[in-house]
């Protein structure tokens, strides 16, 4: 029978689970005794509402999951979006029900405020704890790490460094004694394979963590069998540094791990409804403040050649499939016969008025609806036409790859000067470089500021023909 593989559980996660619960009701006591306001059965219900939101969301996006092995950086960020998710979902039950005028809106803004602050604060706290009281030798685990390669350094460094953890390195063990050159802060070269067996066998270290190559798999067998003859719990750690990972992840299928080598970030549920939302919120606000701006245009359109106001060419989209993209048009009406050039410096295809939205980007605004419709969103790989997908994918490794996001608006590789005409395929792969990392590193902090990069320094192009 087929015995499974448990994720690594750790107590600190009820403990976060009682925190989260209990805090915002607490912060919600005090903030009312500091404003002076009558405390209410109906404070009560808030507080225990945004608690239990609160801790159902982290545990869907998986703030509980692994966290000691997190950065606190991203510990925050996750706070944050489960807490702005909360708030967004208190204040529409509160809407709905017609209770808004219930709650002293002083109270429940700072509520809001302080109760983030205080959720971020106390995780905080615990990692300080848990550094101090492991640099004294507390409760530390001895590790011991059979690879000196990339991974195994890496492994070692990051130990170091967050002490709280509560592991001390005590040692390398490597056959190839070049490799152990490279040994992060001076850990002690303890011997070769053999060695660390012997020193397992003897107890002279809690954990052994195995860092070699996936390609040494009956290196590996044979040293789990000799340790099979001690209590030192091993652990390995596959060197997935061979691989160029897109948006890797560690995932679980009935206990059976899974690592996600290619993978997009709007494989989750949440992480979909969140851009979507970004998505509708923002172009929409934008489109009450450009649609007049965009009527004088669709008429300088119009006076500039003749021909339609809207150029409509199909590009490719998320998940390859074809759409029609909507722009301002730009040139004199011409037959592409199959074949799609696109503009020069010296282009006489392009009007007058054309070059002058080209410019300044305001040729793009038409896709404006082609977000509100879903087909793209506001940031995203630009999306490309079908003859030039087809030429760029056989020339271009992992090209394919930009489409595992909705085409956007605006993108990373925009805002780092790659927009306009590609005069080579060298700089069409420095644009997928771009896109991929992007699609791999993407968060709803990111699209916000490439969003703001955009609006501030993205009207002007000297590419941009």
């Amino acid at each position: 029978m087929r015995s499974g593989i448990k994720l690594e559980w750790s107590g600190y996660v009820w403990l976060h689970r009682l925190l989260d619960s209990v805090l915002p009701v607490a912060v919600l006591v005090l903030i009312t005794k500091f404003f002076s306001v009558p405390w209410h059965d109906r404070y009560s219900l808030l507080g225990l509402i945004g608690g239990f939101i609160f801790v159902t969301l982290n545990q869907f996006i998986g703030t509980y999951e692994r966290w000691k092995g997190r950065s606190f950086s991203t510990s925050i960020r996750m706070v944050f979006k489960s807490w702005l998710i909360t708030w967004v979902l208190l204040v529409i039950i509160a809407f709905m029900f017609k209770r808004s005028v219930e709650y002293s809106r002083l109270v429940t803004f700072n509520w809001a405020f302080v109760t983030f602050l205080v959720l971020v604060g106390y995780r905080g706290g615990i990692r300080l704890f848990l550094a101090y009281y492991r640099k004294k030798g507390l409760h530390v685990r001895k590790v011991a790490i059979v690879g000196a390669g990339k991974i195994g350094c890496c492994l070692a460094d990051i130990m170091q460094k967050n002490s709280y953890l509560g592991y001390r390195v005590v040692g390398f063990y490597d056959d190839n004694q070049k490799m152990c050159s490279r040994r992060p802060g001076g850990i002690t070269l303890c011997g070769d394979t053999k060695q660390a067996v012997r020193d397992a066998q003897e107890g002279k270290f809690h954990e052994l963590y195995l860092c070699l190559s996936l390609g040494a798999e009956e290196r590996i067998i044979a040293l789990l069998n000799e340790l099979a003859d001690s209590s030192v719990i091993v652990k390995y750690v596959p060197d997935f540094f061979a691989f160029d990972l897109l948006h890797a992840q560690w995932g679980d299928l009935k206990g059976i791990p899974v690592v996600s080598v290619y993978d997009s970030p709007m494989s989750s549920t949440s992480a979909r409804c969140i851009k979507r939302i970004e998505d509708i919120v923002i172009a929409s606000l934008i489109m009450l403040v450009v649609w007049p701006l965009m009527a004088l245009i669709a008429i300088g359109v119009k006076l500039s050649s003749p021909g339609p106001v809207f150029y409509r060419q199909t590009r490719v989209g998320w998940n390859g499939q074809p759409f029609t993209i909507l722009k301002f048009r730009t040139m004199v009406v011409h037959s592409e016969d199959g074949i799609v050039t696109q503009a020069t410096s010296d282009d006489k295809r392009v009007t007058r008025f054309g070059r002058l939205l080209r410019k300044t980007s305001l040729d793009e605004l038409p896709q404006l609806i082609n977000v509100l419709c879903g087909q793209m969103s506001l940031v995203g790989p630009r999306p490309h036409a079908l003859l030039h997908h087809e030429y760029y994918n056989r020339l271009i490794d992992k090209y394919m790859q930009r489409h595992l996001i909705k085409p956007g608006l605006t993108g990373y590789a925009q805002i780092n000067g790659l927009r306009g005409e590609t005069r080579t395929v060298d700089q069409m792969a420095m644009r997928v470089e771009k896109d991929r990392y992007y699609i791999s590193n993407w968060s709803l902090m990111m699209d916000l500021k490439i969003i703001i990069v955009s609006a501030l320094r993205g009207w002007t192009n000297k590419n941009a023909y």
